[in-house]
């Protein structure tokens, strides 16, 4: 018959400790209340239109129309450097935050161990050589910190916020990785536009030459006319190879945003602005609180901030620290289970700073003084947001007035061209009008198209502001 152990009762009041003390582990922190700082900026916007729909309920999917640069923005999301380094933040966070939270609770360990000693006979007390031998197995609890003050919490608190603020950053960069491709994009096919107008130009000047070089053979015209269409000419392949330069140039900034080979072959097609041009509406600044992630991500490290303070507040008060074992020893390793040979340890330890020239004081001031840093930062980073909401509304409206004018000044631009060729060749005027008119007919097609790209672009930079095209949360806010 196997012998039976003798109960041990001081395990049933370890275990009891333990518990407790798991109970006391959700100690309300000992950090300031939160509470949000007042928004530093006006309670609406210098400008605004009523009409549209907010930013944030449309997808980038849904707002940008052309199926290219909906191609582009997915293979950008899937592959950007910037998005793939912020994902690993927010996985190094989380690790952060299995970390601490798993400070919260005691960490049990099986051990086991055994040793042989050999005592010479002028060192034992009997004369005589001794050998002696020691087994031990059990679980273990070393030094786990009874959470009164919210000490731990606090730090774990902390952690959870820095997780949160990470995860906001990773949506900030999706929302600005949208815009800058989306803006890329419109620079990209404004250059197309630009270079196919200046290739017709040049088609046009190189057939004018032919027909000038043939006339001046003849005698018809002097050779100051031949020379100035050889000027015309001359400056349209110019800009033509300007053009061109200019636009390998944006596809290759273009190809590193979207983060892989993509086909950006050139189109030769006038821009639908209506595929971008969607009436938004910017609504309130307060609202921006809850749409932009960046200003999510500033108020998660504020947050964090006031969380460290209750750590470093808690540190002034004492420590309690429990060690503990439970479990058999014996001087033969068969004996480990036998009765009787229950062991246990238990060791509560308590630790009151009493001097520490001064550190606990300065870790204290340090917390504070980082708050107010995140204060700092939450207010800079609310103002930029206003500041670029506003800034694209008011870019809006300038350059919707700029596409009208641009238009209708190329319409007259065309008639005044056209007059001044009839002119010349009716001999009413000299071809240096008409050189003049066909140039300045060049720079207004040219600065129209611009304007058009910018007003895309403001479209683009508001709809980005308003927090549109954010991707989804990870983590609930």
């Amino acid at each position: 018959m196997m012998p039976t152990a003798v109960p041990v009762p001081f395990p049933r009041a370890m275990l009891a400790a333990l518990a407790a003390g798991m109970v006391l582990a959700g100690c309300a922190s000992m950090a300031p209340p939160y509470a949000p700082p007042p928004l530093p900026v006006a309670a609406q916007y210098p400008e605004n239109d009523p009409a549209g729909a907010s930013a944030p309920a449309i997808a980038w999917q849904a707002y940008f129309a052309d199926a290219r640069l909906q191609a582009m923005l997915t293979q950008a999301l899937a592959s950007n450097r910037d998005i793939r380094i912020a994902a690993l933040r927010v996985e190094e966070a989380r690790a952060a935050y299995g970390i601490a939270r798993a400070e919260q609770f005691p960490a049990v360990a099986l051990g086991a161990s055994g040793s042989r000693t050999r005592v010479p006979g002028d060192l034992s007390l009997t004369g005589r050589p001794m050998t002696s031998a020691q087994y031990q197995l059990g679980l273990n609890v070393s030094a786990w910190e009874l959470d009164f003050w919210g000490r731990v919490r606090s730090l774990k608190d902390s952690a959870l916020q820095t997780l949160l603020a990470s995860d906001a950053a990773r949506r900030a960069v999706g929302v600005a990785l949208v815009a800058q491709v989306a803006n890329g994009y419109l620079a990209l096919r404004e250059l197309d536009e630009r270079v196919a107008l200046a290739r017709a130009t040049v088609d046009s000047r190189a057939e004018s030459l032919r027909i000038f070089t043939r006339r001046f053979e003849v005698g018809a015209i002097s050779k100051l006319d031949l020379t100035q269409v050889e000027t015309l000419l001359s400056q349209a392949l110019s800009l033509s190879a300007q053009l061109e330069q200019a636009r390998a140039v944006q596809a290759h900034a273009l190809a590193q945003l979207v983060g892989g080979p993509v086909d950006l072959a050139p189109d030769t097609r006038r821009f639908d602005d209506a595929s971008v041009l969607q009436p938004l509406h910017a609504g309130l600044p307060s609202a921006l609180l809850a749409q932009r992630p960046d200003l999510a991500a500033a108020e998660h490290q504020l947050r964090a901030a006031q969380a460290n303070i209750g750590a470093a507040r808690a540190a002034f008060f004492p420590a309690i620290s429990l060690t503990a074992a439970y479990g058999t020893a014996s001087t033969q390793l068969s004996g480990l289970f036998d009765a009787g040979s229950g062991a246990w340890n238990f060791a509560p330890r308590l630790v009151l700073p009493l001097f520490d020239a001064g550190r606990l004081r300065a870790n204290m001031d340090l917390a504070e003084v980082r708050r107010d840093l995140a204060v700092a930062n939450y207010e800079k980073s609310v103002q930029g947001a206003f500041r670029e909401v506003a800034d694209a509304l008011s870019n809006r409206r300038s350059l919707a007035l700029q596409v009208e004018i641009g238009k209708t000044t190329l319409a007259a631009q065309s008639e005044r061209a056209r007059l001044a060729k009839l002119r010349y060749d009716n001999g009413a005027a000299p071809y240096l009008e008409v050189l003049d008119a066909q140039r300045d007919l060049l720079t207004v097609e040219q600065q129209l198209v611009q304007t058009r790209r910018a007003l895309l672009s403001s479209q683009v930079s508001l709809y980005a502001a308003l927090g549109g095209g954010a991707p989804a949360a990870t983590f609930a806010d």
